[in-house]
C-alpha cells in the first residue's frame, strides 16, 4: 500500500484552505483541489515535493511560474491568487480551479475539431498569449494539454491557458538573485510542438510562441502532427529542415479553405520574421477564415525578428492573485509525463528533462549541421 498523502486533508495558511483530494502528480509535485470556506470557492493548489526544495533550478522554475502568472490578468489566463513558502518548506501556488478537459484529452475523445470549434478556441488562446508576450514573458511550452476547455458564463469550450513554468520573462521580472533558467543554447519544451529556433536552442520571440499555437490548431483540425516521425529527436529534426504536410493533404477526404492553409504555413514558416508579427494577427488571420474571407487583411505582417516589448510590472509588484491543477500529462507541469506516439493526440513525449546531453547533440548532428551551435540540453525533472 501507498502511504497516505500528508497533504490531503491538511489545512493550510491558517486555514484558509483545505486541501480534499489530489489531482494530478509528477516528478516535481502535485496539484490538488482544496476548499476556501470563507470564499465559499474551489481552488487549485500546486505544491513542489519539499525534498525537492533544495534544488534551486526547480525553485527557481516554480516561483518563476507563479510569478509570471500574477502578472497576467486576461481572462483566458488561469489566475493566480497567491503563492509562497509553507510551514515545512514546501512552494506552493493558489489558483483558480476549473472543471473540465484539457485539448489533447477533447481531441482523445471526441475526434479533430471542426474548423468552426477549433478556431474560436485559439483565437482565445491568442488574446491570452497577446497580453503576456506585451508584458515581456513567452510562454515556451504551448501543446494541447496546456490549452484547458471549461464553461465559464455560460460559453462552452472557454479556453485557458496554463503552465508558464518554462515562460522566458525580461530580465526586470526577475527579482534579485534568481536563477536564469532560458539561457541561450538550452532546450526546454515538448518536441512536438517547438519551434525550430527553440529545437535549436537559439534565442526566442513571440514568434516562437506562434509557431506552436499553429502546430496545436493542426493537430486540433487534423488529430496529426504536421510531420510524419517516431521520436521526439525526429520532431526536432523535422521542426527544423522539413517542410509540414499542407493540412489539405493531411486526412484523406477531409479539405479546408485555401485560406487557412495558407495561414496554418505562414505561423508554420522556419524563419521567425516570416510569420505572422503577432498573436493578435494570428486571431485576425483565424477571424477572417471564419467569416468566409478569400485572403488576409491588409494590415496582417509578417513578423519581424527583433521583437522590443515593454517591460512588465515593476520588481516590487506583489501578486494578489497560478494556474490551473492539471489533470493529464505534461513535459513542465507536474503531471506524468508519458512516451511519444506519433501522429496521435494521446500521448506527449517524456520533455526536456529526459533528453538530456545526448538529445541535444543528436539533434546538433542531424539538423544544425557543423555549423552551427550543438545544442545542449539540461536535465530539469527526474
Amino acid at each position: 500500500m501507498r502511504p497516505a498523502d500528508p497533504f490531503i486533508g491538511r489545512e493550510i495558511l491558517n486555514g484558509q484552505f483545505r486541501i480534499l483530494q489530489k489531482i494530478g502528480t509528477g516528478g516535481m509535485g502535485a496539484v490538488y483541489k482544496a476548499l476556501q470556506p470563507a470564499m465559499n470557492r474551489m481552488v487549485g493548489v500546486k505544491i513542489l515535493h519539499p525534498k525537492l526544495t533544495n534544488r534551486k533550478d526547480l525553485v527557481a522554475r516554480f516561483r518563476r511560474e507563479a510569478r509570471a502568472m500574477s502578472h497576467l490578468t486576461h481572462p483566458n489566463t488561469v489566475k493566480v491568487f497567491l503563492y509562497g513558502e509553507l510551514d515545512d518548506g514546501s512552494l506552493y501556488i493558489i489558483m483558480e480551479f476549473l472543471d473540465g478537459k484539457n485539448m489533447n484529452q477533447t481531441v482523445r475523445a471526441e475526434g479533430p475539431m471542426t474548423m468552426e470549434r477549433g478556431l474560436p478556441i485559439l483565437i482565445q488562446v491568442c488574446g491570452a498569449l497577446e497580453e503576456a508576450h506585451r508584458a515581456g514573458i513567452i510562454h515556451r511550452d504551448l501543446k494541447p494539454e496546456n490549452i484547458f476547455l471549461c464553461q465559464q458564463g455560460g460559453m462552452k469550450d472557454y479556453a485557458k491557458v496554463l503552465d508558464f513554468g518554462l515562460a522566458k520573462v525580461t530580465e526586470r521580472e526577475m527579482r534579485p538573485g534568481s536563477i536564469i533558467l532560458t539561457q541561450e543554447g538550452m532546450v526546454f519544451g515538448t518536441p512536438e510542438f517547438m519551434s525550430p529556433e527553440q529545437a535549436q536552442g537559439k534565442t526566442l520571440t513571440p514568434a516562437s510562441d506562434i509557431y506552436s499555437l499553429a502546430t496545436i490548431l493542426y493537430e486540433a483540425l487534423t488529430g496529426k502532427l504536421p510531420f510524419d516521425c517516431k521520436s521526439a529527436m525526429d520532431f526536432l529534426s523535422h521542426h527544423v529542415s522539413h517542410k509540414p504536410i499542407p493540412l489539405s493533404q493531411r486526412v484523406p477526404g477531409r479539405s479546408f479553405p485555401p485560406l487557412l492553409d495558407q495561414i496554418i504555413l505562414r505561423a508554420l514558416a522556419k524563419k521567425p520574421e516570416e510569420r505572422f508579427a503577432s498573436a493578435a494577427d494570428f486571431a485576425s488571420a483565424m477571424q477572417a477564415v471564419l467569416a468566409g474571407a478569400t485572403e488576409l487583411p491588409r494590415a496582417i505582417t509578417p513578423a519581424t525578428p527583433a521583437v522590443v516589448m515593454p517591460q512588465g510590472p515593476p520588481p516590487d509588484h506583489q501578486p494578489v492573485s497560478s494556474p490551473l491543477p492539471q489533470q493529464h500529462s505534461s513535459t513542465t507541469s507536474m503531471t506524468n509525463a508519458k512516451p511519444t506516439v506519433p501522429e496521435t493526440p494521446t500521448k506527449r513525449s517524456s520533455g526536456a528533462a529526459r533528453w538530456a546531453l545526448l538529445a541535444g547533440v543528436a539533434v546538433g548532428c542531424l539538423v544544425v549541421g557543423a555549423g552551427l551551435a550543438v545544442v545542449v540540453m539540461k536535465l530539469l525533472m527526474k
